[in-house]
């Protein structure tokens, strides 16, 4: 390995956690290379949480422009310019993409572009598609690798050639009748965007609810909006087989309770699962283990089975969400620094950017029973916020569990208009471990959906 370049830090992958760490160390005096194979930032600026979210909003807008008569203004019910509405997204992410360029270029991180794989411990080749080779070697390498849509081994799925994310994001035109095959989180924000721009959806889910994880309460209002939006569900259905193309016309064939069922469409969506990007990276050559799933094996500092290597984000099993990748980052940046930071007890908020919102952080109360954890729950309908009345947003609801024999906040849910701003306002009083009070005495600006949290909490039961 003559020809072997020698840095610092070499990173594969340029995802959430990776490109801090890369930006961070580089601009503290550390050589830097990350090796990225497609997407300049990872999935999340490029495929995923931003792109998504903006096709989401055009969605929203459309739903507005529906409902006009509602608010006094002329109807508008015209089709929906499909092509419009990516060109908008791909607009977003090219700027996405130019700002994390400026990022590389400022910090001092290099950046390169080719496919990388372990040949030895440490050492990384990187082939680039218009051809030659490079060899990177780290005295610390980083392994960011992210995760992919999985498509099972359903008898004629693949053969279907089903979208992803990645490609529902790309439509140009609206697809006549969209299959969903997954109810979480990927697929119901996708399934109600379509709706809204115009295709007939059915979402096909093979748990008795979607977000099945979710308590009862949540999953029943997520499958009333959705039938209320004019989606058909179709949950416990498990699938036997697949025919046709997606595109054109696909078939699924399956049961429920019992019964044959056969849904038909246009097009379908996976996104039923996610697998991690770690086969065909030569990590058995650099003495990296995997567990049963695929994910890089590491300790709670993050740590893999190689020394000196590292593995964050999706690819380490961690909570598949940027802003724990973030969190990675921070673990790890501090443990280089000889820190002990873990991620052991980390809070795990999470936001499913339906219209309106689900956002929860901390226990649910189907998780506090299976821990036989004792509670008093807080619970208004949004319609007690007053804002929502305003906005003629009032679906929903606020809920909070807090110690039975205590004022500790365990859990807080919200399915309503802004609920992710809201629990971050919780999130906050948790981390700092106020008790509810803090928030119920807090003097909130009026009318704001905040405000909710102090009719949330004046609602608590006394203890018992």
């Amino acid at each position: 390995m003559s020809n072997t370049e020698e840095y610092n830090v070499v990173v594969l992958g340029s995802g959430e956690a990776g490109k801090y760490l890369a930006w961070t160390l580089a601009s503290e005096g550390k050589r830097v290379a990350v090796v990225e194979r497609r997407y300049v930032g990872g999935s999340c600026p490029n495929i995923a949480c931003l792109p998504s979210k903006n096709v989401i909003h055009s969605a929203k807008v459309a739903s507005y422009l529906r409902r006009a008569a509602e608010f006094g203004l002329p109807a508008a019910d015209g089709p929906v310019d499909m092509a419009a509405v990516r060109d908008r997204k791909r607009k977003m992410v090219d700027g996405l993409v130019e700002m994390h360029v400026q990022k590389y270029r400022a910090s001092g991180a290099e950046l390169v572009m080719g496919s990388g794989t372990f040949i030895a411990p440490r050492t990384i080749e990187v082939v680039f598609g218009g051809g030659g080779k490079r060899t990177l070697r780290g005295e610390t390498v980083v392994v960011c690798t992210g995760s992919r849509a999985q498509i099972d081994d359903t008898p004629g799925l693949k053969e279907a050639r089903p979208l992803t994310h990645v490609e529902a994001l790309e439509l140009d035109r609206v697809p006549e009748h969209l299959v969903v095959l997954g109810g979480g989180y990927i697929g119901l924000e996708l399934a109600q965007a379509m709706r809204r721009l115009g295709s007939r959806v059915t979402v096909v889910e093979r748990n008795g609810a979607l977000i099945h994880r979710e308590d009862p309460d949540v999953t029943a209002a997520v499958g009333e909006l959705f039938r209320d939006e004019g989606i058909e569900i179709s949950t416990g259905t498990m699938l036997t087989r697949v025919e046709g193309a997606s595109g054109e016309t696909v078939r699924l064939y399956g049961t429920r309770g019992g019964a044959d069922v056969m849904i038909e469409g246009t097009h379908l969506l996976a996104a039923a699962g996610r697998t991690p990007n770690t086969d065909g990276i030569g990590l058995e050559r650099a003495g990296i283990g995997i567990d049963h799933r695929g994910h890089v094996k590491v300790n709670e500092r993050l740590q893999t089975t190689a020394p000196n290597v590292w593995a964050v984000g999706e690819c380490a099993g961690s909570p598949y969400f940027t802003h724990i990748a973030y969190d990675d980052f921070r673990v790890v940046h501090d443990n280089l620094a000889g820190g002990s930071r873990v991620t052991t007890g980390r809070q795990v908020p999470f936001c499913l950017f339906t219209d309106p919102e689900l956002a929860r952080v901390g226990l649910s109360e189907r998780a506090a029973k299976e821990r036989g954890t004792a509670y008093r729950l807080a619970k208004i309908p949004m319609g007690s916020v007053l804002r929502t009345r305003t906005l003629s947003e009032t679906r929903g609801f606020m809920k909070a569990l807090i110690q039975a024999d205590g004022d500790r906040i365990l859990g807080f849910t919200a399915f309503g208009v802004e609920a992710g701003e809201v629990m971050a306002v919780v999130q906050v009083a948790m981390a700092a471990g106020l008790p509810y009070t803090a928030l119920r005495d807090t003097v909130f600006t009026h009318p704001t959906i905040a405000e909710g949290l102090v009719v949330l909490f004046s609602a608590l039961p006394g203890r018992t």
